[in-house]
């Protein structure tokens, strides 16, 4: 109630005046900030594969304090994005052939999950696939930075099983893309060939608005399998 009698409208009646004091939006941590900094470098390429993650020089190049960065590296570690020997310390993981074609095994049997419920899929779920495709394709069209066009890119392959309308096997699929992006950040840079992408992905979108399923089945399959050993060549892990 305000000094003229008038209740104020901005305390309700009933409400003490602090009863929301104690309610705040918590600003993501500095621990959260580090981690996000490492994933960016490691996703960039600014730190390659089994680069040693020194504690001290990282602490004092990102103006924190050792434990702080410590629990960053603790992240990394349990994303996979580094890994943590005894006596060695924390490095930034170094992909290995195996895990590279069980990511891609793993992405072929979801991916063309996806593409096989493409005829009883919702068309919100088709929407998201068109949207990504054409989020490329602008991306493309842009010279957008490798960075941005790998996210897009490979936003394609997740809504591809999107399709399948199972939050499980989405979830599942971003933890793979993760490991690949991991294995991405370390290959030639230079955009060689976002434009061919572009081209195939259409292609594939083509397919299945034609009812082409089995054919683009087959396109896709090809597609990872020519993604899989161009990671195995550029990053000479055969």
């Amino acid at each position: 109630m305000s000094d003229n009698g008038v209740m104020n409208p901005a305390q309700p009646s009933g409400a003490p005046s602090d009863a929301f004091g104690m309610l705040h939006l918590e600003h993501s941590s500095t621990v959260d900030r580090v981690a996000d900094e490492l994933r960016r470098a490691v996703f960039e390429g600014e730190l390659e594969s089994g680069t040693p993650l020194r504690e001290v020089a990282l602490a004092e190049s990102l103006g924190v304090s050792r434990p702080t960065l410590r629990e960053a590296l603790a992240l990394l570690v349990a994303e996979g994005l580094a890994t943590r020997e005894p006596n060695r310390g924390v490095s930034v993981a170094r992909p290995d052939p195996q895990s590279v074609r069980d990511v891609s095994r793993a992405r072929t049997v979801l991916e063309t999950a996806g593409l096989r419920h493409w005829p009883v899929a919702g068309e919100e779920a088709r929407d998201a696939v068109r949207r990504a495709l054409a989020d490329y394709e602008r991306a493309v069209a842009e010279d957008a930075s490798y960075q941005d066009l790998n996210k897009r890119h490979l936003a394609i392959h997740l809504s591809l099983v999107g399709l399948t309308g199972s939050p499980r096997l989405v979830s599942m699929a971003e933890s793979i893309v993760a490991e690949l992006r991991l294995a991405l950040a370390q290959i030639d840079r230079v955009r060689r060939n976002a434009r061919d992408q572009a081209g195939s992905h259409h292609h594939l979108l083509d397919l299945l608005e034609a009812g082409e399923i089995e054919t683009a089945v087959d396109d896709l399959a090809e597609h990872l399998s020519g993604a899989e050993e161009a990671i195995i060549e550029r990053l000479d892990l055969g």
